[in-house]
């Protein structure tokens, strides 16, 4: 049976009503996660802002397999769940990384077009995921997650080095990653085991972050 013709023949449910499964809780606890790391990048607290997201990502996680575990999951919710999920994307994975570049580009003109193009590459991806899906059991492309991963792994060694260094490398890292979020290969999709991974390094660098800000 057609999914697009089994909803047009449902009542529309209350949007509210959405809340109240626990997979969608669970994306928009990583919505809060990121709005937070945005805040953070903004006032350019970056060991908070890097805490925060790793947090969004871990929850980013979470959601689709307390979606898969959750029986009895009605079509409309799956559906809804992956266009929160998709929006939700957008916010931690896109506008958070272009946050920290203008954050660290001290909002000179000069860094909006890399942010521009962290955007448009990240839109572009999840347009086309939204529509093809995955490649087989892998992604085509990079996954935006891993570039706050990466990003998260990166920053802790920002003091290493002065600050307008460590800025145009931030420039070249994350404009180089946003065209492997959209370019012609395929990555694999960590499930399984690699969630475990996923934990230990969210708390390893929360610990580490954390330290810093200690």
């Amino acid at each position: 049976m057609d999914e697009r013709r089994t909803l047009d023949e449902l009542e529309p449910a209350s949007m509210l009503s959405f809340v109240r499964d626990l997979a969608n809780i669970c994306s928009l606890a990583g919505l809060l996660c990121a709005v937070v790391a945005i805040y953070f990048a903004v006032l350019k607290m970056i060991p908070a802002a890097m805490i925060a997201v790793l947090w969004a990502v871990f929850f980013d996680w979470s959601d689709g397999l307390i979606a898969r575990r959750t029986a009895n999951r009605r079509t409309e919710q799956r559906l809804f769940g992956a266009e929160l999920d998709s929006l939700i994307d957008v916010v931690s994975f896109a506008v958070f990384p272009a946050m920290v570049l203008l954050s660290y580009g001290q909002l000179s003109p000069w860094f909006l077009p890399g942010a521009f193009v962290i955007l448009a590459t990240s839109v572009i991806r999840l347009s086309h995921f939204n529509v093809f899906g995955l490649a087989g059991k892998a992604y085509r492309g990079l996954a935006l997650d891993n570039n706050c991963l990466i990003l998260a792994f990166v920053c802790l060694f920002a003091n290493r080095t002065d600050e307008t260094t460590f800025a145009i490398f931030l420039y070249i890292l994350l404009v180089a990653l946003a065209f492997l979020n959209v370019a012609p290969i395929k990555t694999p999709k960590f499930a399984g085991r690699w969630y475990y991974v996923l934990i230990a390094y969210v708390v390893l660098l929360t610990g580490l972050y954390g330290w810093q800000i200690g």
